[in-house]
């Protein structure tokens, strides 16, 4: 390969990478909400995401009275967006 065609695959390269870059810092913030780290959840945060997932209903189903919202993507994944929160020190 000459140095011609190199320099012009590291440019192509490099603009790629830039445009990635580009593409991912302007990503929304997070907006979902996170698990507090409080007496009602601290069990969860021992346990791996499945098994403390199993247990998400049992309070925010509609029988608990803590109700999800119409358009929540399914019941079974919460830890998948739901992020734990730090303990806090």
């Amino acid at each position: 390969m000459n140095k011609k065609k190199a320099t012009v695959y590291n440019v192509l390269f490099l603009a790629a990478a830039a445009g990635i870059l580009i593409f991912l810092s302007m990503a929304p913030p997070e907006t979902t909400a996170r698990i507090p780290y409080d007496e009602n959840h601290k069990i969860f945060f021992r346990m791996h995401k499945k098994e403390a997932e199993k247990k998400c209903s049992g309070c925010h189903g509609k029988k608990a009275g803590m109700p999800l919202p119409k358009n929540h993507p399914p019941k079974y994944r919460c830890l998948f967006c739901h992020k734990m929160s730090k303990p806090r020190p």
